[in-house]
This record gives C-alpha cells, sequence and structure tokens, in this order.
C-alpha cells in the first residue's frame, strides 16, 4: 500500500480517452497512478513492468482485450498479451478489468490473480445506460430535420438503456411507446405511463412511428419489417453486437439507419471514465483493499 492510509498504487493499462480520465481521477484523490499503453499519457512508465511493480489494483480498459486475443490498447502500437501482464501483478493485488472473456479469465486464473469484471456490475450498467441515452439523442437531434416534440417514437426494449432512453424521449415532449416481450416489462412500461406493444408483434404499428430506437442486440428489424416503415422514419440501433437491425437491407430500401455503438466512450469519455473510476471503488471496497 502507499504510504499514506487508504492510498494506492493504482495501474492504468491499456485502452482510451475514459482510462486517461480515470487516471487523473485517481491522482486527483492521491493515489499514485502508473499508467501504461495510454499513448503517450502525462506520466506513463516506459515499460508494462514498471507500470505494474508494486500495484495494489490494475485497472484494464472496457472491453479489455481485441478479436485477436490482445489487451485493447488503440492509443498504442504496444501488443501486450494477458499471460505476460498477469505474470507481473503482486500476489494479493487485484485486477479489474471490462467484458472479460473465458480466455482472460482462464489465463488470470493460471497466475493465481484475482480478476473481477466491473462491467458486469448493475451500478456500471446502469451509468453508463445513461451515457448511452444521451450520446443517443445528441445522434437522433443530429440526423432528424424536425423537432422531437410530439414525433412518434418507439422504443424497442425495455432494460437498462430502453428505460432510460424511453425517459429522455418523453421528456423532451415525443409520444413514446416501448415494445418488449416480458410481462414485468410490459408492467413496468404502463407504470410509467407509456404505450406498450408486443415486440414480436409490431408489424401493423411500424408504420407509425418517426423514430425507431433499437436496445435488443438481436434481429428486430429485419428486411420485411423495415419495408413497412414511413420513408423518412429514422432507425437508431443502442445494441451490442450482433445489433437489431439489418442493415444491409436498411441501405436496400433506403431506410435511414445508423448502429451507435460505444457511445459513452465516444460522447462522454471524461464521465464515462469516472463511472469507472467509482465502480472499481466499489469494487475495492468489497474486496477491502481500501
Amino acid at each position: 500500500m502507499a504510504e499514506r492510509e487508504g492510498l494506492m498504487k493504482i495501474s492504468v493499462i491499456g485502452g482510451d480517452m475514459r482510462q486517461i480520465s480515470m487516471a487523473s481521477a485517481f491522482r486527483g484523490e492521491g493515489h499514485t497512478v502508473d499508467t501504461f499503453a495510454l499513448g503517450g499519457e502525462d506520466g506513463e512508465a516506459k515499460s508494462l513492468g514498471a507500470a505494474i511493480e508494486g500495484a495494489d489494483c490494475v485497472i484494464l480498459p472496457l472491453p479489455c482485450e481485441t478479436t485477436s486475443g490482445t489487451l485493447n490498447a488503440p492509443l498504442s502500437e504496444e501488443k501486450i498479451y494477458f499471460d505476460d501482464l498477469f505474470k507481473m501483478v503482486k500476489k494479493g493485488a487485484l485486477v479489474c478489468a471490462g467484458k472479460v472473456g473465458a480466455a482472460v479469465k482462464s489465463s488470470a486464473e493460471a497466475h493465481g490473480v484475482r480478476l473481477t469484471d466491473y462491467a458486469a456490475r448493475e451500478e456500471f450498467a446502469v451509468n453508463n445506460a445513461i451515457l448511452t441515452a444521451e450520446g443517443a439523442i445528441e445522434a437522433i437531434l443530429r440526423e432528424l430535420p424536425v423537432s422531437l416534440c410530439s414525433l412518434s417514437c418507439l422504443v424497442i426494449g425495455f432494460g437498462r438503456i430502453g428505460k432510460i432512453m424511453a425517459h429522455r424521449l418523453r421528456a423532451l415532449s415525443a409520444r413514446v411507446t416501448v415494445s418488449a416481450r416480458r410481462e414485468e416489462h410490459f408492467a413496468w412500461a404502463r407504470a410509467f405511463g407509456y404505450d406498450v406493444a408486443e415486440t414480436g408483434s409490431l408489424e401493423n404499428l411500424l408504420g407509425t412511428y418517426d423514430l425507431i430506437v433499437n436496445t435488443v442486440p438481436s434481429l428486430v428489424l429485419d428486411k420485411n419489417r423495415l419495408s413497412l416503415l414511413k420513408k423518412d422514419c429514422l432507425c437508431i440501433d443502442l445494441a451490442s453486437n450482433p445489433g437489431g437491425i439489418d442493415f444491409s437491407a436498411a441501405a436496400e430500401l433506403g431506410v435511414k439507419a445508423i448502429w451507435e455503438l460505444g457511445l459513452p466512450g465516444r460522447c462522454a469519455p471524461v464521465s464515462a471514465g469516472i463511472v469507472i473510476k467509482d465502480t472499481v471503488c466499489n469494487v475495492l471496497k468489497e474486496w477491502g483493499i481500501t
């Protein structure tokens, strides 16, 4: 531990502006923070080993790995392999990462490293959903030639993002319908005063909307359904891979459809970094490290 009570040595490895924001916030609280693979961020260590040495907590990005299995470090040309990283972590330290896959978990276990996924926590998911909804509103206002006031909108899915998205749209005086499949989601939507529809039975309604926001990560708007939309209807997909819109069919039909992935990191990276930091702090308290 750092000399002052409650202060730690923290290593932030890889990532983007969110991690830079997080590192700065931890430093502002008096913690010793070393970074690596963040594009020459102020105070960046000269090597991965130097950054990790003695760290009480090592924080990895969201998502933590690339499709090729290396650490996600878009601001750096370094290729960091998890086996190399985990073997440098001191005994008893905690590694926090976002969207941890099976291979990364296996590597951590092989090296006896305590690993937790901050993106799997509810407080992270809710706060990230807030930033996603704000970024979506920005995209909608940019793409639509009309005001949201009195616009007829459909929000597909009533999970965390769907709930917040519906609230934000109604706050801007849009007329909002929520579609879902689960009875508890229908109950909550009605309790909030939204019109409701069953996601599997939208065909007779799709031609009435000016804006459709999808939050369901499975195909919802296929070619047949897209052909039923108004000519000038805007479709925004906020779902993670594989998304919920057939974008090839949308292009063929002339439907304006936009897939807005990673909105928190793109639209509000400083706030998104603070969300990660606050979640990691909660994890550290629960593990008794602070």
